[in-house]
This record gives structure tokens, sequence and C-alpha cells, in this order.
């Protein structure tokens, strides 16, 4: 949850033109991992939940992909905050 909440952060200093581009994707990714987990979690079977922390490094990976561009974004135009600090 920790990861999400600097994510958020992160994503509330882009710039207005990204709202619906790297904004959006950024929220969508960061978002969709424990949310993904405590649906899996809240089912009555136990498979659901495997399968929910089976996709759950996927979609950290795309989280990752996300801030890896938004940082390269950063040193190449300097519009977008620096993507450093969102994993800790």
């Amino acid at each position: 949850m920790e990861l999400a909440v600097n994510c958020y952060a992160l994503a509330n200093q882009f710039p207005h033109s990204e709202l619906f581009g790297m904004t959006s994707q950024v929220r969508r990714a960061y978002a969709s991992i424990p949310a993904n987990i405590a649906e899996g979690h809240g089912r009555d079977h136990t498979g659901p939940f495997i399968q929910a922390l089976r996709i759950a490094p996927g979609s950290l990976k795309e989280l990752e992909t996300h801030l890896i561009l938004a940082e390269g974004a950063h040193n190449q135009f300097g519009d977008m905050p620096s993507a450093a600090g969102a994993a800790t």
C-alpha cells in the first residue's frame, strides 16, 4: 500500500498534458496491484487468491515500466517529475 501511496503522490506531479496519458496509466497500474490481491482474498476459495498472487508480479512490472518511461521523459524533457522515489 505504501507503494500505491507514493505512486499516487508522484502521479499528481505529472504535467496536466499527461492527465489522460502517463498519469492515467500509472494510476491504473498502481491501483490494480493491491485491488486484485484483495479481490482474490475475498473469494470463497483458495484458487482465486493464488491466481491473484500470480498476477500481481506482472502488474508490478507494468507499473515499473511506466515509472521508467516517466523517468526517461523527466531526463529528456524535464517536464515530468523524477520517479526515483516512488518505489521507496
